[in-house]
């Protein structure tokens, strides 16, 4: 079993930037982690992953606005999230497929 712990959420205006951290409570050395969200009244949607081997990808909706990125020294995942729009309203959280574990979500709203 592995703790995912999300920080970083918060109230932002559109266009502007925010950046979230998952903090696992295992090594994420070598494993793929990703960000998902959901937003009020939809399903989960996948964001972002980061491969063992730092290759990225995202989903279009965010793409060139969104960037993952990991620290495998301190077990921590980010998603830098710039340009943000209303639309990227939602919970976010982080995904470790090793362990199958989801954290608890950090909200995001854009609003002005």
């Amino acid at each position: 079993q592995v703790q995912l712990v999300e920080s970083g959420g918060g109230l932002v205006q559109p266009g502007g930037s925010l950046t979230l951290s998952c903090a696992a409570s295992r090594s994420i050395f070598g494993l793929p982690m990703a960000w998902y969200r959901q937003a009020p009244g939809k399903s989960r949607e996948w964001v972002a992953t980061i491969t063992g081997l730092n290759t990225t990808t995202s989903a279009n909706s965010v793409k060139g606005r969104f960037t993952i990125a990991r620290d495998s020294a301190k077990n921590t995942i980010f998603l830098q999230m710039n340009t943000l729009k209303p639309e990227d309203t939602a919970v976010y959280y982080c995904y470790f497929p090793a362990y199958g574990s989801w954290g608890q979500g950090t909200q995001v709203t854009v609003s002005s």
